[in-house]
């Protein structure tokens, strides 16, 4: 017989010597076909193309890979376990030799016969070993009718959109199809048992359900029942079961067998026209009520019509409102960066400057308030980017009682004599994840604003409180904390209220606000993950406060101040910048600290020079590059030199989401003594 799906021949594999001539002549002289397969490979080859057993000398197999012909083995259909002759020499059995105990545990269904053998030996053991394989075949060919009736049987439920089901009496152990979960709410990888079902029956029908089963079980006759269930959305839903009792040999109920259909269409078609009939019946009644009352449901109507408009027209104002808030972000972020890269170049080149000018009194006057100017700059679009929540923060676990604590004097020194202050924070609250630093400043901006609100004097009063996310605030549902600041200032009007956290929106008099005060801490907020909330009356006073959310981790212990580090060492630095005037300020300033500094406008150019044998001791690159971004430019380097270390300089807070690289960052505008300090940081 030759290969295929039902094939009896025998493959013998003995490289070494007449073993194989001679078992393969045995084997045709008794009947059967012989195919002689000349190495490890051939044999896996012809295995897959139909075989019924092999017969394997031991040497063939004792050193060779055998992870082919085991993943061929591993890899047969349940109904196959592939017979194999092992051929091993006096006294190689199991029982006496590991290396065949080895060899019969990784190739599975194995039999062993010592060399030298009867001819009568081999020839019944390929006899049997050829029935067992008959007998595989047989397997397969009742596997493969019974696939094709379920599947006929599936086919025709599909066509009638029936779910099947089997309950075994007295166990109750149910087996119910995909399609019958489906009918009662349940996904096809949900459990579902003869429970759940006693429990989604609706309660007004569970005693006549009841009742129907257990006439069905005690008499032997047909189970056939409609009744409503409850699905676990809560959603109600009709069901029709029919089955059939299964005998045992004594006459006993075996099982319940049947079929369940979902017909709630046909009911609630059902109901809906008795309820139809019964409201014409009212409707009659009610037909002459209706001339008096008309003129009053009118009005009802009138003012139901009229709510609707108005809470549409609050939630297309709420809507524009958002519109216009994201849109002055995107475009207070994008100036923010902008402008930092100007100020890059000028607080550079001005720290450049005052180190090399002659030692004039007047020209260093006026370089520091050029700087300082450039620092209001700085700190101007922080604000700005604050706002547009692009700002680069910090966020860890802070114990807000004590943050409010410690900055309790500054605020006191702030607010002025004609103020008190207030502090109402429990003795055990949960840490924050915060920026430390920016939180500071957002309290004390607001407590500035309740203090200008307050011309004669008054009370502000900061208080903590446990929160959880509301629809006001639209926050993820978890647990925050609510941080307020309450003065009983002069208030706002609604009309105030509404642009409070605009950019650059103030009601105090010219020159008395920049209007970024109230819109840096809102950015701040949600960038955090949390929200500022506003209220206010005017004459009363106004409430402030920031929502924000619950750390998962303990505050940070104070670790103590790092002692001073020693100067870093002149090094080979790669600086890659597209803006010319950021190129060459920052080039001054590497090469002003004793660097040697390559140049490059470009992220293709900078790989040209990595892929070069130029020594290199550090990268510094800008994140936004035309054609390839800083990450990307890292990405790349990395696999070309892994060691190199780069310093990512960017006035973006937020890096793009599925960046895999955490890099050290150095944040635009800089300093020449900040920039000194992060490569001493990264050249030790």
């Amino acid at each position: 017989m030759r290969p295929g799906d039902t094939s009896e021949r025998a493959l013998v594999l003995a490289p070494t010597g007449r073993d194989a001539n001679v078992a393969a002549s045995l084997i045709r002289e008794a009947g059967f076909v012989a195919d002689i397969c000349t190495d490890l490979d051939a044999l896996v080859r012809e295995m897959a193309a139909g075989a019924g057993l092999a017969i394997i000398a031991n040497e063939a197999v004792k050193t060779a890979d055998l992870r082919s012909l085991v993943r061929w083995l591993n890899e047969q259909p349940s109904w196959s376990d592939f017979p194999i002759v092992l051929l091993t020499r006096q006294g190689g059995g199991p029982e006496r030799n590991p290396d065949a105990m080895r060899l019969g545990l990784a190739l599975g269904n194995v039999t062993f016969i010592e060399r030298p053998f009867h001819p009568t030996t081999l020839v019944s053991v390929v006899g049997s070993a050829l029935r067992g394989r008959r007998r595989q075949y047989q397997s397969r060919a009742i596997l493969e009718t019974l696939t094709e009736s379920e599947g006929l049987l599936q086919t025709a439920l599909s066509a009638g959109q029936l779910g099947a089901l089997e309950l075994q009496l007295p166990s109750l152990m149910l087996e119910a199809s995909n399609t019958c979960k489906l009918f009662f709410g349940r996904r096809s990888e949900q459990e579902f048992s003869y429970q759940d079902l006693v429990d989604s029956v609706h309660p007004d029908d569970r005693a006549r359900r009841q009742a129907v089963f257990d006439r069905a079980v005690a008499s032997g006759s047909d189970y056939s029942i409609e009744y409503r269930n409850i699905w676990p959305d809560g959603s109600q839903h009709w069901v029709d079961i029919r089955a059939r009792p299964v005998f045992r040999p004594d006459g006993s109920v075996q099982s319940l067998v049947g079929v369940c259909s979902d017909i709630t269409a046909r009911k609630v078609a059902e109901i809906e026209r008795e309820n139809l009939l019964a409201q014409l019946a009212a409707e009659r009644t009610a037909l002459a009520e209706l001339t008096s009352t008309l003129e009053q449901r009118v009005e009802q109507r009138t003012a139901d019509l009229m709510n609707e408009v108005a809470a549409r027209e609050k939630a297309q104002d709420q809507l524009r409102q958002a519109q216009k808030m994201e849109t002055i972000g995107q475009l207070t972020g994008g100036v923010a960066h902008d402008f930092n890269n100007l100020l890059m170049a000028v607080m550079g080149n001005l720290d450049l400057l005052r180190k090399r000018i002659p030692d004039d009194p007047r020209l260093r006057r006026l370089i520091d308030g050029a700087l300082q100017g450039a620092e209001r700059g700085a700190s101007l679009t922080q604000r700005l980017l604050a706002f547009a929540r692009q700002q680069d923060l910090q966020a860890e676990a802070v114990d807000l009682g004590t943050l409010i604590r410690g900055m309790s004097d500054l605020l006191e020194r702030s607010l002025g004599p004609r103020v008190e202050l207030r502090l109402d924070i429990p003795d055990r609250v949960p840490p924050a994840r915060v920026d430390s630093n920016q939180l500071e400043l957002a309290i004390l901006n607001l407590a500035i604003n309740a203090r200008d609100a307050m011309p004669d004097g008054g009370s502000i009063e900061i208080r903590i409180r446990d929160d959880q996310a509301d629809e006001e605030a639209r926050l993820p549902p978890g647990h925050y904390l609510a941080l307020s600041v309450i003065d009983d200032g002069e208030g706002m009007s609604p009309d105030t209220l509404k642009r409070a956290v605009e950019p650059f929106f103030s009601s105090k008099p010219l020159g008395k606000g920049t209007g970024l005060g109230l819109s840096m801490v809102h950015g701040l907020a949600v960038q955090l993950g949390g929200a500022l909330q506003l209220s206010s009356n005017v004459g009363v006073g106004t409430t402030a406060t920031l929502i924000l959310p619950v750390a998962s981790q303990l505050p940070k212990a104070e670790v103590p101040m790092p002692v001073q580090r020693k100067a870093g060492r002149s090094a080979v630095i790669l600086f890659v910048d597209d803006d010319p005037l950021i190129a060459m300020s920052t080039t001054e300033m590497l090469e002003d600290l004793g660097h040697r500094v390559i140049g490059v406008n470009s992220a293709r150019h900078a790989l040209d020079v990595i892929r070069s044998e130029q020594p290199i001791d550090l990268m510094v690159t800008d994140h936004v590059m035309p054609g390839m971004t800083g990450l990307e430019l890292a990405a790349a380097s990395r696999q070309l030199r892994p060691s190199l270390p780069i310093l990512l300089a960017t006035g973006y807070a937020e890096l793009p989401e599925g960046s895999q690289l955490d890099l050290p960052r150095l944040a635009k505008p800089y300093h020449q003594d900040q920039l000194r300090d992060r490569l001493d940081q990264m050249l030790r």
